[in-house]
């Protein structure tokens, strides 16, 4: 409960007044972003309802109400109706996939009349409440399995959902949460588990069909085959405190695959990933023998990933051919230069890239982008908005905005950090994460460097239910934030 005295601070004073700003901020140079994404020659009223641009105002405005709404209830009515909130919205998540209204593919949008929702949008934040009252009960320790299990859990089943409305993009949205459960304690090898997977799925499929030398051996094969004894050998030095044991790991494997090699070069042609895969098995049994030999559970964790490193890799051609849907597999080869497919699913980039290029240093000017107002770019108010403000505010203009986005970014890194109980930090890190990976992988994909999956640029790109749902995100954990000085007793 909260006792009231005199010398407790209001709200309003309490408020970070920096990150409120940089809201603002970001709000008016989304709307001028959206206005000249949607802006047809002759038109002459930006501010018509039936305009793009007009409606975004509408939605600015809701959403400066939605905030102000927030910020006067208690701080801890989130805390306590943090289930209640999240049941509610898996439920909606729940009954959409049945939805009858099917839109560019995907069952995700609500159809009320004139009013068009995404539950998704705004499951994000239910999930962050609900993982960080889960995470914040009293005895919960990350480290435990069902523990981790149980918040992991509670992640997962809105992204279940959501892949069953057909909208892969924004279920993927949730792996984001994974940098609040590393801040929280989980494990780095998870991590770094993550990122080996995505780079032997890169380097395996790209190179898949390049020979190496004049060997008949993969060369994507062969690297990642490598690169599994290599980091099998350094997480053998990091979690196991063995430099000795870790070297001799790692040079045994180099000499042998480096005489096998030559061997295969100027003897007998042959395909070394066979010898490669006997290495790594031996590796394997190597790390279990001394798993059983000292007890020691971290070589049996390192065995357990090398295992399923090569699993992973050899399943990874499987699941790009036979289980990804058609417009996927394209898309990640395009992604990876194995097909241009400029008049087809590399088209968006490809005219991303020209519109944002075409803008040079400072711009063309507000309303003056030409690539953008001829259409050439699909989808350029909503997932491809960041291609209009490079080509009408040029360099500066795009650096701007991620400066903007970084301040951001590092205010909400301070503000977790401050709160005086686990809920707040929790939620507060869900909340950055959540905007990380929208930011990151938006910008990425509109610059080609990350597969296109069709999420919004927060703050930016047009709707009312993304915009929604940010503004939710973030005026929740700012009034979460503002009680953290209240004396309760």
């Amino acid at each position: 409960m909260v006792r009231e005295t005199d010398k407790q601070p209001s709200v309003i004073r309490s408020l970070d007044w920096w990150t409120i700003g940089i809201y603002f901020a970001l709000l008016i140079f989304g709307w001028i972003s959206v206005c000249g994404a949607s802006y047809t020659y002759g038109e002459t009223d930006i501010f018509s309802l039936s305009s793009r641009s007009g409606m975004q105002i509408v939605w600015i405005g809701t959403s400066l109400v939605l905030g102000f709404v927030l910020l006067m209830m208690g701080d801890r009515y989130f805390d306590t109706f943090a289930y209640v909130i999240y049941g509610l919205l898996l439920l909606l998540l729940f009954a959409t996939i049945f939805n009858p209204h099917e839109i560019k593919g995907s069952r995700s949008w609500l159809v009320l009349g004139p009013l068009r929702l995404q539950p998704a949008e705004f499951a994000k934040f239910a999930t962050g409440l609900a993982v960080a009252k889960l995470m914040s009960t009293y005895g919960f320790n990350i480290h435990k399995m069902k523990h981790f299990a149980a918040a992991l859990g509670v992640v997962l089943l809105p992204m279940l959902f959501i892949v069953g409305q057909k909208e892969t993009g924004s279920a993927l949205v949730y792996l984001s949460f994974f940098l609040m459960f590393y801040r929280e304690g989980m494990p780095g090898s998870v991590l770094f588990t993550g990122v080996a997977m995505i780079v032997y799925f890169v380097v395996g499929i790209k190179y898949e069909e390049v020979l190496l030398w004049d060997t008949p051996t993969s060369v994507g094969k062969f690297v990642v085959l490598l690169l599994v004894q290599l980091f099998t050998s350094g997480m053998v030095f990091v979690y196991c405190y063995d430099k000795e044991k870790a070297l001799r790991m790692g040079l045994s494997c180099l000499i042998l695959t480096l005489l096998v090699l030559l061997f295969s070069e100027f003897v007998i042609p042959f395909d070394i990933v066979w010898v490669q895969l006997l290495i790594c098995a031996l590796l394997i049994g190597y790390l279990v023998f001394q798993g059983l030999s000292t007890r020691i559970y971290n070589y049996m964790l390192i065995a357990l990933f090398s295992v399923g490193s090569i699993v992973f890799f050899y399943s990874a051609d499987y699941v790009l051919n036979d289980v990804m849907e058609p417009h996927q597999r394209v898309r990640i080869n395009v992604l990876l230069g194995l097909d241009d497919d400029l008049a087809g699913a590399g088209y968006n980039v490809h005219q991303s890239e020209i519109a944002i290029g075409s803008g040079g240093l400072k711009g063309k000017g507000f309303l003056n982008g030409t690539q953008t107002k001829l259409k050439f770019v699909p989808e350029q108010d909503t997932d491809f908005i960041f291609c209009t403000v490079g080509e009408e505010e040029g360099f500066v203009g795009s650096a701007g905005v991620l400066l903007l986005f970084l301040a951001l970014i590092l205010r909400l890194i301070h503000l977790a950090e401050r709160q005086p109980f686990k809920f707040g930090r929790v939620y507060g890190y869900c909340v950055l994460s959540i905007f990380l990976f929208h930011m990151f992988i938006n910008v990425g994909m509109v610059l080609g460097l990350t597969p296109v999956i069709g999420i919004p640029l927060p703050f930016f790109s047009y709707g009312g239910s993304s915009l929604w749902g940010f503004t939710i995100l973030l005026f929740i954990f700012m009034r979460i934030d503002a009680g953290r000085n209240l004396v309760r007793s």
